[in-house]
C-alpha cells in the first residue's frame, strides 16, 4: 500500500498533538485526505501517555474560526467568527483572543453560550481611581517599558462553556488603510494557538476606482510586522512570492476576492501549535488626476488626494540619533546599516547633517548643514561608523541640539525653506536618563525651539521606549512616530520609515470646500505630502439639494505655488458612489459568506469614515492639549462620537455579559454578571510625569439591549406625584430580545425559530397612517399600534420619502384597561396613577401586572404579566441631518402569553412555520460563469410568495441578519392588504377586518 505523504504526516502527527485527534471528529477525511488511503485509528494505536493527556486535556478547542474583511473604498470591515466546543461534562473556561490591527477600533463583540445571546455595550471609560478593583488587570513593570505598544493588539475575552456545549464569540472592527510607499495593506492576524477544523480568511476588495496591483504575500511570522517594514523588504524578495497554500484569488477591474482556508494538515505543515502567522494583502488602485476621488452618500463626503508625477520637492534634513550605552550591539549596528542606506538614497538638492546624543552632544558638522555632494557623504559616512554607544540618554538635548541646528541654517538662509521640506528624524531606545528628566518640560522646550518651523519624525526601538513623550512630540511638530520592536529588523524599519517620508512632493496643504455646503470637515490642512502616500478628508453635506460642491486644493511644489480646483457634482457623485457600494454587496453575496458584514455596513460607510476619521482626530487633539480645560473638551468630542459609533477608543471600555455555569457544567438561573472585555486597547500605561489621563466622572448611560446590573449612584430616578400601589423597581436585569421586530424606515422582521427561517419586508406607508403591529384584544387583552412619522430621503436614494414610528402604544385589557404610550421624548404610563417619565432617565417602575422600565435614551422595556415583554429601542439625534427624524423601533422580546390567534403584522406570525423552495429558471450567463437561475420561494400558510436574500440591521445597527425578504408591501406574504393594517387611532383595538388569520 502506498502512504500519502499528507496522510503519512498527520498519522505521526497525531501521535504528539492532542488535539488534532480530537479535531477528527468535525473534518471530513474524504475531502481533506487521499480516498487511496484506508486509514483505521484504534486506541491501541495511541501510546498510553498521549491517551493521559486527551483524558486530562479540559480546554475547549476550536472548531471553527472565520475571519472575513470587506474593504469598501480603503475603508475595511472585518467579522471574526469563532466556535468553540467543550467536550467534556464539566464546564471549562473558553478564551478568545484575537490580534487586531494597532489603528483599528472594534466595534462590536457577541457571545453565544448554550443558545443565549450575550450582546457588549460600549460605555465612557470610568474615572480612573489609585485602589484598583479586583479582578481588573493593572499595569506592570511601568519602568520597564510597558509602553512599547505593538502595532495591534490583544482583544481577549474569556467566558466558561457549559458542559458538551459550544460557544460562539463574534468580533467586529473597522480600519481606514493608510497609503504607504504607493499601496494599501491589509493584515490579519492567525494566531488560534491550536489547529482548527475549519480555518478560512475571505478578503473582499471592492473599489470606485481601477485595482491596479494586487499582492498576496507569504505567511509572515509578525516580527516585523508593519507595512513599512513589508515595503522595505520588498525588493528582497522574489518578483511573484509563491501564495499561501491553499489561497484563490478572483478578481476583475473594481472587485477582487481572496481566501485562505488551509485545512489541518495544511496548516500542521506550517505549525503544529496554531501560531500561523499574518496574511497579508497589498493592493493599490488607479489615482485620478486633479483633486482626486470624492464620494458622496447619505449627507456625507470623503475625499482621497494623492497626486501622482510631481516634482520631488528638495528636503533639508537633520537626524537625531541615540548613542546611549543601552544602543550597544544590535541596535547600533542595524542603525549604521540603516544610515549608511540612506545616505546613498539623498539627492543633489538636499541638504543635511547628524547629531549624535548620549549624555554628550556630538554634531558632525557644526552650524549649518551642507548638500549632498560625494565629498560630504563620504565624510558622513566615517561619522556614523566611528559612533559607539555610551553613557545616559539626554533627550531634551538632543531635540534641542537639532532644532537649533536646522532653524539656524533656515534663518541665515531666507531662501532655504521657501521651496522645500524642512524635518527632524529623532531616534531613540530608551527615556531620559540625563539632562531633563520632565516629559512637559521636553515637550514644551520642543515646541519652542521648533517654533512650527519644520516637523519631527520620531522613531522609538525596543521595549524600552515612553512611546507617549515620542507621539506627543512629533503630533506637536506635525510629524509622525514609528515604532521598532526588540525583534525586529530595525534596518530594514527604519530604511522603510525613511522611504516614507523622503520624497515630499507638496507642502503646505490646504483643502477647501464650498462654506455653506459642508460642516464637521476633518483636518484639511497638512504640512507635507509624501509621495506614495494619501490625504483622507470628510466632512457632512449642510444642503443636500445642492448639485455641486466647489472644491479647491492650494499647495507648494519644488518651484512654485499650485491650485487645483473644480465643482464637484454632488447628486452624480452620490449615484456613482451608490452603485459601487451596491457592487460591493452583490459580491459579497455571489459567494455565500461576507454578505452579512458587507449588508451591515455598506449604506452607511462614508459617514463610517468621517467617525473614525473624527474620533483620531479628536484623540490627536486630545494628546496635544495643552490646558485641562483644551483637554477635556477634546475628550468630550471624541467619547461621544466613540460612542455613536459603537468604537472601543482609548475613551471608551466594551462590557459584557458573562453566563454564570454551575459546577455540574449546566447554565445558571441568575443573571449574568456585566463584565469588561480584557483587552490591550484599555491598558496602555502612562509615563509618571505626563499629562494626567483622568477625567470628570460622567453619568454612565446603558446603550446595551441587555439591561445592566443596578449601579451605584443615581441610576433611578425619583418618581414623584404617585399614589396608589406604583412602585419604583430597581432597573431590571437580562432582558433577551428576539429578532421579530419593526425598526428604521420602517423594515419589519419575523423570526419562525420552528422553521429555522427568518424573514423581512418593508411597509411604505404614508406619514400619519398608525399600523396594527400585534392584535391579541379578544384573547390576552393585548394591543400594539405604532404611528409613523415622515422624512425626506437622502439625495438621489430611490425613494420619495422615508417613514419611522414616532409613537408606539401598548393597550392593555386584563385585568383591567391601562395603556402605554411612547414617544422618542417620554413615557406615559395610564394604569392604576398616570405617570409621565422621561426617555433620557434610567428607571422601573411597576403598575398592577404592567412592569416598564426606561434605560436612558437607550431602551423602554414593557412586560405584562410576566409572560408578554415588548422592547422599544429610541433612536435620538442630537444634530439630525434633513432626512433624520427621532423615532423607535419595536421588538418582542417574549410572546408566550399571547394567544395562538393573535394578529397584526408582526402577531400573525408568532406561531406558524414556513417552508422554503427553489424554482428553477432558464440559465444565465454571466460573464465567463453560467449559472442556473433559481427563484426562491417561501411557503406560508398555503400562499407561494417570492423571495430574495438580503441582510438587515438590527438592535440599533449592532447585528446584521439574513433574511428573506418578500416584495411589494409583504404583498401574499401578510394576510389581507396592507390597508388592511391601517387603523383610526393610537388607541385601537378593533378586531383584524376579515377575521384571524384571514386569507
Amino acid at each position: 500500500m502506498d502512504m500519502d505523504v499528507n496522510m503519512l504526516f498527520l498519522t505521526l502527527l497525531m501521535c504528539y498533538n492532542p488535539y488534532v485527534f480530537g479535531l477528527f471528529e468535525d473534518i471530513n477525511i474524504e475531502e481533506d485526505l487521499s480516498p487511496d488511503f484506508d486509514l483505521d485509528i484504534s486506541p491501541r494505536r495511541v501510546p498510553r501517555q498521549v491517551k493521559s493527556m486527551l483524558t486530562k486535556e479540559n480546554k475547549p478547542h476550536i472548531q471553527e474560526l472565520s475571519v472575513k474583511t470587506t474593504i469598501i473604498s480603503r475603508y475595511a470591515f472585518t467579522a471574526v467568527s469563532c466556535t468553540m466546543l467543550n467536550r467534556h461534562s464539566a464546564a471549562a473556561e473558553g478564551v478568545f483572543q484575537f490580534l487586531i490591527p494597532k489603528n483599528a477600533y472594534v466595534s462590536n463583540f457577541t457571545m453565544i453560550i448554550g443558545g443565549r445571546v450575550y450582546p457588549s455595550e460600549v460605555r465612557p471609560k470610568e474615572k480612573k481611581v489609585k485602589q484598583g478593583k479586583g479582578g481588573e488587570a493593572k499595569p506592570k513593570n511601568k519602568e520597564k517599558g510597558e509602553q512599547s505598544e505593538p502595532e495591534v493588539e490583544v482583544f481577549r475575552m474569556g467566558a466558561s462553556i457549559p458542559g458538551r456545549n459550544r460557544a460562539m464569540f463574534m468580533l467586529t472592527y473597522e480600519e481606514l488603510l493608510q497609503r504607504r510607499l504607493g499601496r494599501y495593506e491589509h493584515v490579519t492576524s492567525l494566531r488560534p494557538l491550536q489547529l482548527v477544523s475549519r480555518l478560512s480568511v475571505d478578503v473582499t476588495i471592492v473599489d470606485h476606482s481601477t485595482i491596479t496591483h494586487l499582492e498576496v504575500l507569504p505567511l509572515r511570522n509578525g516580527k516585523s510586522n508593519t507595512a513599512v517594514a513589508s515595503g522595505a523588504s520588498a525588493a528582497k524578495t522574489p518578483a511573484k512570492p509563491a501564495l499561501p497554500v491553499s489561497t484563490v484569488i478572483k478578481q476583475n477591474k473594481t472587485f477582487c476576492r481572496i481566501t485562505f482556508s488551509p485545512n489541518i494538515v495544511q496548516q500542521a505543515k506550517i505549525t503544529t501549535s496554531g501560531m500561523l502567522g499574518e496574511f497579508v494583502v497589498h493592493y493599490d488602485v488607479e489615482r485620478e488626476l486633479g483633486i482626486g476621488d470624492i464620494q458622496v452618500l447619505n449627507g456625507h463626503f470623503v475625499h482621497y488626494f494623492a497626486p501622482k508625477d510631481l516634482p520631488v520637492v528638495p528636503k533639508n534634513v537633520v537626524f537625531v540619533i541615540d548613542t546611549s550605552a543601552s544602543m550597544l550591539g544590535t541596535k547600533i549596528r542595524q542603525t549604521k546599516d540603516a544610515l549608511f542606506t540612506i545616505l546613498r538614497d539623498l539627492r543633489p538638492g538636499d541638504r543635511f547633517n547628524f547629531v549624535s546624543f548620549s549624555n554628550r552632544i556630538k554634531v558632525w558638522q557644526p552650524n549649518r548643514l551642507v548638500p549632498v555632494t560625494p565629498l560630504n557623504v563620504r565624510d558622513a559616512k566615517k561619522f556614523i561608523y566611528m559612533l559607539q554607544p555610551t553613557g545616559g540618554t539626554d533627550i531634551n538635548g538632543g531635540i534641542q541640539t537639532g532644532s537649533s541646528l536646522l532653524s539656524g541654517y533656515l534663518n541665515a538662509d531666507p531662501d532655504a525653506n521657501h521651496h522645500s521640506v524642512s524635518l527632524i528624524i529623532f531616534l531613540t531606545d530608551g527615556r531620559p536618563t540625563v539632562g531633563e528628566l520632565q516629559s512637559p518640560s521636553i515637550l514644551s522646550n520642543a515646541r519652542t525651539a521648533v517654533k512650527e518651523q519644520f516637523c519631527v519624525f520620531t522613531i522609538g526601538m525596543g521595549n524600552d521606549v515612553d512611546y507617549r513623550l515620542l507621539e506627543r512630540m512629533a503630533l506637536e511638530n506635525c510629524g509622525m512616530m514609528r515604532r521598532i520592536h526588540e525583534d525586529s529588523d530595525a534596518s530594514t524599519m527604519l530604511k522603510g520609515f525613511y522611504d516614507e517620508i523622503g520624497t515630499p512632493l507638496l507642502s503646505d496643504i490646504r483643502v477647501n470646500y464650498t462654506e455653506d455646503s459642508v460642516q464637521y470637515v476633518t483636518q484639511h490642512l497638512f504640512t507635507n505630502y509624501f509621495n506614495g502616500s494619501e490625504i483622507v478628508i470628510a466632512g457632512k453635506l449642510t444642503n443636500q439639494s445642492a448639485d455641486s460642491m466647489h472644491v479647491q486644493v492650494t499647495a507648494s511644489n519644488s518651484d512654485k505655488s499650485i491650485v487645483l480646483e473644480t465643482d464637484v457634482a454632488l447628486r452624480q457623485r452620490e449615484v456613482e458612489t451608490e452603485r459601487h457600494v451596491k457592487e460591493a454587496a452583490a459580491g459579497v453575496g455571489s459567494g455565500d459568506t461576507g454578505a452579512g458584514t458587507t449588508g451591515s455596513v455598506a449604506d452607511d460607510f462614508v459617514e463610517r469614515v468621517w467617525g473614525f476619521l473624527s474620533v483620531k482626530e479628536g484623540l490627536r487633539s486630545r494628546l496635544k492639549s495643552q490646558t485641562s480645560r483644551e483637554r477635556e473638551g477634546h475628550t468630550q468630542q471624541a467619547t461621544n462620537l466613540s460612542l455613536t459609533y459603537h468604537f472601543l477608543t482609548p475613551l471608551t471600555s466594551l462590557v459584557v455579559e458573562k453566563p454564570q455555569v454551575l459546577a455540574d457544567g449546566t447554565m445558571a438561573e441568575d443573571t449574568p454578571t456585566p463584565t469588561p472585555v480584557t483587552t490591550e486597547t484599555n491598558k496602555k500605561a502612562a509615563s509618571a510625569n505626563e499629562l494626567s489621563d483622568e477625567t470628570e466622572g460622567e453619568e454612565d448611560t446603558a446603550q446595551s439591549l441587555h439591561l445592566k446590573k443596578d449601579q451605584p449612584g443615581g441610576q433611578s430616578s425619583r418618581i414623584t406625584k404617585t399614589t396608589g400601589k406604583v412602585v419604583k423597581r430597581p432597573v431590571q436585569k437580562s432582558i433577551t430580545i428576539s429578532k421579530t421586530s419593526a425598526d428604521g424606515d420602517p423594515h419589519f422582521v419575523v423570526e419562525f425559530p420552528l422553521s429555522k427561517l427568518t424573514v423581512c419586508f418593508n411597509i411604505n406607508g404614508e406619514p400619519g397612517h398608525i399600523l396594527r403591529m400585534v392584535s391579541d384584544h379578544k384573547h390576552s387583552g393585548v394591543t400594539v399600534n405604532g404611528k409613523l412619522i415622515g422624512a425626506p430621503a437622502p439625495a438621489g436614494s430611490h425613494k420619495q420619502q422615508r417613514t419611522y414610528f414616532s409613537t408606539i402604544t401598548i393597550v392593555v385589557n386584563r385585568p383591567k384597561r391601562s395603556y402605554i404610550e411612547v414617544t422618542p421624548k417620554k413615557v406615559i404610563l395610564d394604569g392604576q396613577d398616570r405617570l409621565v417619565l422621561s426617555c433620557d432617565t434610567t428607571v422601573s417602575v411597576e403598575s398592577g401586572a404592567l412592569v416598564v422600565t426606561i434605560v436612558g435614551k437607550s431602551t423602554v422595556t414593557v412586560t405584562i404579566g410576566g409572560t408578554i415583554c415588548f422592547v422599544i429601542l429610541v433612536h435620538q439625534y442630537k444634530n439630525p441631518a434633513p432626512y433624520q427624524r427621532n423615532h423607535l423601533g419595536f421588538y418582542i422580546s417574549n410572546s408566550k402569553g399571547l394567544s395562538h390567534d393573535c394578529h397584526g403584522l408582526l402577531g400573525q406570525f408568532l406561531y406558524e412555520e414556513v417552508g422554503l423552495a427553489e424554482l428553477s429558471g432558464n440559465a444565465t450567463a454571466t460573464g465567463d460563469h453560467s449559472t442556473s437561475l433559481r427563484s426562491p420561494i417561501l411557503k406560508v400558510k398555503g400562499r407561494s410568495v417570492p423571495v430574495v436574500q438580503k441582510t438587515r440591521r438590527i438592535y440599533s445597527g449592532r447585528q446584521s441578519v439574513d433574511c428573506w425578504f418578500a416584495r411589494n408591501n409583504a404583498a401574499k406574504l401578510i394576510d389581507g392588504q396592507y390597508e388592511d393594517y391601517v387603523v383610526s387611532h393610537l388607541f385601537d383595538t378593533g378586531d383584524w377586518p376579515r377575521g384571524s388569520n384571514g386569507a
